[in-house]
């Protein structure tokens, strides 16, 4: 008996894949490939796995009249048309929450890489540079000021790691939250001028494409630095770039770029910069627990069950196809 039909719209992490090729038969972007092989595959797709990046259009949505579920693998899905899935009975779901700590962990190993510099003292020591004097001096964490743009789960981790290191925390967010004590302030720019290190964790997608601009980052100030864990778009790489090499802003860590993996090699040639590979979640525990829970939403999705966490626009559907 043949397995059911699932269609991998992203290169696929191999403990998802590995799942998934148990119990379905993956086809590997067939749309992308084949597009004549797809037109006649496409009415025994019941299932759709993605990515955080994964690209899931209309267009694609109404290709499949039998697809139960879109399951992404990752808490973003900026990717994929919900609006059109719900329109065609599809509901989305990702994998939130399993993540959280080790974006938090992330978010804090980069506001200490970039203020005590600890990849350029690495560099540093190993080019032997040490005999010939010191290092510059770094920039104190502890006791510092930094602003969260974006206090859902992980910026709420942020927070609570921050906290260890005595720092004084405020945000902005969509609204105030009036069960938390930290400092409110409305926007992007306000809460820049205000901080030491600001981090952006807030979702992607075009109500936050370069929220963080360079009137934000003329604000944070030539003493400030920036931390991006959110997405590539949130930031404006072009006035970001211009900041760190003009000296309008002290430095920045950052996880995410506009156009991954693709990193503008203007920023390979700066000392005030740490980069990492979108690295937030990476961790071996942490990318199992994902492909765990991406996998059980599929199979719940396409078995007509519960589905174990739809993404929060999807939440009211009950009723799936099939």
């Amino acid at each position: 008996m043949s397995k059911p039909d699932v269609l991998a719209v992203a290169k696929l992490h191999p403990f998802y894949k590995q799942a998934l090729e148990s119990l379905f038969t993956v086809h590997d972007r067939t749309h992308e490939t084949d597009p004549a092989a797809f037109a006649s595959l496409a009415p025994r797709i019941l299932g759709v796995a993605g990515t955080g990046e994964a690209s899931v259009p209309r267009s694609l949505l109404a290709q499949l009249p039998n697809a139960k579920v879109v399951s992404v693998f990752g808490v973003g899905y900026d990717g994929v048309d919900v609006p059109a899935a719900i329109e065609h009975g599809i509901p989305v779901t990702h994998t939130p929450e399993v993540l959280t700590d080790d974006v938090a962990d992330l978010a804090m190993g980069l506001v200490l890489s970039i203020g005590r510099a600890i990849p350029q003292a690495d560099q540093f020591v190993r080019a032997g540079r040490w005999p010939s004097g010191p290092m510059a001096l770094g920039r104190k964490v502890s006791g510092a000021r930094i602003g969260i743009v974006g206090l859902g789960r992980i910026g709420k981790a942020i927070a609570h790691r921050a906290s260890a290191f005595g720092m004084s925390i405020a945000y902005t967010a969509r609204s105030k939250k009036p069960d938390l004590n930290f400092t409110f302030y409305p926007s992007a720019t306000e809460l820049a001028a205000h901080v030491d290190f600001l981090v952006a964790i807030t979702p992607g997608g075009a109500g936050t494409k370069h929220l963080i601009n360079a009137e934000v980052l003329k604000a944070l100030g030539s003493s400030g630095f920036l931390i991006n864990v959110a997405r590539g778009s949130v930031v404006d790489e072009a006035a970001l770039l211009e900041a760190l090499q003009n000296g309008t802003i002290a430095g920045a860590g950052i996880d995410v770029f506009a156009n991954e993996p693709h990193v503008p090699e203007a920023f390979w040639k700066l000392n005030n910069v740490v980069l990492t590979p979108h690295m937030a979640s990476a961790t071996a525990q942490t990318r199992q627990a994902m492909a765990d829970l991406a996998f059980a939403n599929m199979q719940a999705g396409i078995a007509g069950q519960p589905l174990r966490t739809p993404v929060p626009e999807c939440m009211a559907m009950t009723s799936h196809k099939g």
